[in-house]
């Protein structure tokens, strides 16, 4: 039971962490690129917190 909770929690971050990295590069022409590698470093090592992050900070914002 414990197991699958892990898997699918393992899972969501993976695709949360998919979503920002392909938002990043796909729609965020305008951005550094050294911001683009720090967002990118956010998401792998935060996940779903590092997701959360970029939509409040980035995506709300413009």
């Amino acid at each position: 039971m414990l197991g699958s909770w892990w898997l699918i929690s393992i899972i969501i971050g993976l695709l949360v962490t998919v979503w920002v990295i392909y938002d990043i590069v796909k729609n965020q022409k305008d951005m550094r690129t050294s911001k683009k590698v720090l967002w990118i470093l956010v998401a792998f090592l935060f996940g779903v917190v590092g997701a959360i992050a970029y939509y409040l900070i980035v995506k709300r914002k413009g």
